[in-house]
């Protein structure tokens, strides 16, 4: 685990790597970013059109203020991200667009 890597409790902000997107019928991208243990998340929803006007892609990885996460209650769903998010880091620097 690098400097980046760390899940530091006095952080202000936590790395968090994207382990869920859909494509919704409304034009919008909802985006699911876990951290590395899978038990707190941030979900983003951003609009196809404003990506495509602001030529933003999908990072493989955000920084997340703490107060902005989510805890994930489901056993299975933690696990599930916890393991996305293995799959992710091992494939893609934090900045790579996927």
């Amino acid at each position: 685990m690098d400097e980046g890597e760390r899940d530091d409790d006095d952080a202000e902000t936590v790395r968090c790597w994207l382990v869920e997107r859909t494509y919704t019928d409304r034009g919008l991208v909802d985006m699911v970013y876990a951290t590395p243990d899978g038990a707190r998340v941030r979900r983003k929803q951003v609009s196809t059109t404003v990506m495509r006007q602001r030529g933003q892609g999908t990072s493989a990885a955000v920084e997340v203020d703490r107060d902005d996460l989510e805890s994930v209650d489901d056993d299975e769903t933690r696990e599930r991200y916890a393991a996305e998010v293995e799959r992710v880091r091992e494939q893609y620097d934090p900045d790579d667009e996927i």
